[in-house]
């Protein structure tokens, strides 16, 4: 995949989000479809993560992280394109 192939955006998701394992959960989806970015949880509750890769699989993703782990309750969600970065891995923010 080309530089010019790779997507990237960035979801926020609110709800009952945290302490469900929401992060863990999306570090090994993301590392199954090959794609980049990382998780956060924020201070009022909601987790953000970025995702980057091809179109299909940030797509892929950004499905996921919509609906979440089977114990998450996703009430609302923003997601937005971002600039991809280059971003070579996945991993948990703190």
């Amino acid at each position: 995949m080309t530089p010019a192939d790779r997507v990237a955006r960035r979801v926020v998701v609110r709800g009952d989000v945290q302490g469900v394992f929401y992060r863990d959960t999306c570090l090994r989806e993301a590392e199954s479809c090959g794609v980049a970015g990382w998780v956060r949880n924020l201070p009022d509750g909601s987790v953000e993560a970025l995702f980057e890769g091809s179109e299909r699989d940030v797509d892929q993703m950004v499905d996921w992280a919509l609906a979440g782990p089977r114990k998450a309750s996703v009430e609302s969600s923003d997601v937005h394109e971002a600039d991809p970065g280059g971003l070579t891995r996945f991993e948990v923010r703190d």
